[in-house]
């Protein structure tokens, strides 16, 4: 009898987190490629609802846990590429692996529905508040601890033409997430208690909450048309190198030579006064390049006195780095990639085991310094980030206000014909906005683009081709407030608005009013 009244437990448990695990898998559908970013919306509006519906925070926990989970397993799932097709790893110890990744990350949202459940408190109003500081602080501390791994962000749904897309620049990627789980808020919270007391009028929530929407958006338009950041000084004509080398064959050492050639001849063609190589262009240390190929590649950009940019490993007390080396005019600068990924570019202590199971070349690398100059090319300044970094946008603005362009240098070959690469040139659209910077992107099999400060991309290559993007951009200058500021603002407003709420919950005797 135990055993069949525990089944029955777990069926029912199974079916109320149903809908949340279907709302979660629904907002990846907001993000690049397809960019229905209304979705985000009615996602989180649908967890909020159900929130509302928790009885205890164990429930409230499961419900999060549930979008979450839905959230990951749909939209980030392309991290399976790499573990089993590139890296070895056995397919079910592959499939394990993402799950249960997937499952840590859900612990965030199933934290923000643990505490709403728990300290929910008052009106439609103050508990759409509480959600959207829950919402953002959760965001905030999946990007951060641990390293980070903020990719999802549901912010990052909002690049243009979504109207939010204006507040980017003032509160950032999280900020933004924040102000959608407030007006998602508003109408879960909203729907819930209409639909628990159907006889009860909800004509003035009704009236608030189309108030704080109307609001919002209505705010956007100024903040859209403002002016923070302009260019600077002349164009600059830019060559984005576009390798298309298909991962299996990048240390293939058979195909070295090969590869070589296809670098060099790619730098032969272009004729901007940057070039730009994408990462880990070169698979080997510098210093262990056949000989002649670097002066090879110096002579092709420096009879022009141009300069050339390329992605490769550097090697220093027997561990590796991996940079972006300048050679040509403006010869002698390198930058060492700073954030290292977690478990593909380091291991993370007590995480020595994970390599017996899988084959990643270069592995064990040492990060850059913390605060490097940005690069001068042709007289600019340029901040480099290597592929992953510029998911980290407070990280990012510690160039400015010297560097005018940012230029990111990814090698995306890893995870196949995937989201990843819309989902990451979607990421790269946000990083202009919020640092009013144009971000130029070379990369191995896509997407090598132009990105300006509005967001808007007039230039990219198809994946998967091989080619040359020639743009011609200009350096920009001034702060945005997000570059002034970063997360502080939003950070700030949050984390009062969840300490006020905790407090007053905590104390003794006061009544959960409005719970449904």
């Amino acid at each position: 009898m135990r055993g069949v009244a525990f089944a029955r437990s777990l069926a029912r448990s199974f079916v109320r987190a149903l809908p949340a695990l279907m709302a979660g898998a629904l907002v990846v559908l907001a993000f690049a490629p397809l960019g229905w970013f209304p979705l985000a919306f009615l996602s989180l509006a649908v967890l909020a609802g159900l929130l509302e519906r928790a009885s205890s925070a164990r429930a409230g926990f499961g419900l999060g846990f549930a979008w979450g989970l839905g959230a990951f397993l749909a939209g980030v799932s392309w991290l399976y590429i790499a573990l089993e097709r590139y890296g070895g790893m056995p397919p079910p110890l592959a499939a394990l692996a993402i799950f249960l990744f997937c499952a840590f990350l859900a612990l965030y949202p199933a934290l923000v529905g643990a505490c709403y459940a728990r300290w929910r408190r008052g009106g439609m109003l103050r508990r759409a508040m509480f959600f959207a500081a829950l919402w953002l602080l959760s965001e905030w501390l999946r990007g951060t601890l641990l390293t980070g791994f903020p990719w999802l962000s549901i912010g990052y749904s909002q690049t243009p033409p979504s109207p939010f897309a204006a507040y980017l620049p003032v509160i950032g990627v999280y900020g933004v997430g924040g102000l959608i789980a407030f007006v998602s808020g508003l109408v879960g919270v909203l729907c819930a208690q209409s639909i628990a007391s159907p006889q009860t009028p909800r004509r003035p929530d009704v009236t608030v909450a189309v108030a704080w929407g109307m609001s919002i958006l209505v705010s956007s338009i100024p903040l859209s048309r403002h002016i923070w950041v302009e260019p600077d000084g002349e164009a600059l004509a830019v060559s984005l190198i576009q390798t298309n080398i298909e991962q299996s064959l990048k240390w293939d050492a058979s195909k070295f030579g090969e590869m070589l050639n296809i670098n060099a001849e790619l730098v032969e063609t272009a004729r901007g006064e940057v070039v730009v190589l994408p990462e880990t262009a070169l698979t080997t240390p510098i210093h262990w390049l056949p000989e002649g190929y670097l002066n090879r590649l110096t002579g092709i950009v420096g009879e022009r006195g141009h300069s050339l940019v390329t992605g490769v490993f550097t090697y220093d007390e027997g561990q590796y780095q991996n940079a972006a080396v300048v050679l040509g005019a403006d010869g002698g600068q390198v930058y060492a990639k700073r954030h290292l990924v977690p478990f593909g570019e380091y291991s993370p202590p007590l995480f020595g085991w994970f390599y017996k199971l899988v084959d990643i070349p270069m592995s064990r690398q040492r990060s850059g310094a913390a605060n490097q100059s940005p690069l001068v090319l042709s007289g600019r300044k340029i901040a480099v980030n290597i592929c992953y970094e510029d998911v980290f946008g407070a990280e990012l603005i510690s160039s400015l206000p010297q560097a005018g362009l940012m230029l990111n240098l990814s090698n995306l070959a890893w995870y196949g014909d995937s989201l990843a690469q819309p989902q990451h040139l979607q990421i790269a659209r946000v990083r202009a906005m919020e640092s009013g910077r144009p971000m130029l992107r070379s990369t191995n099999t896509g997407m090598t683009a132009l990105v300006l400060p509005d967001g808007s991309v007039p230039a990219v290559l198809p994946a998967f081709t091989r080619g040359v993007l020639e743009v011609e951009v200009s350096a920009w200058r001034g702060l945005t407030p997000y570059a002034r500021w970063g997360d502080a603002l939003a950070l700030g407003v949050a984390g009062i608005i969840f300490i006020g709420f905790a407090c007053f919950a905590a104390a003794p005797g006061m009544p959960r009013s409005g719970d449904s």
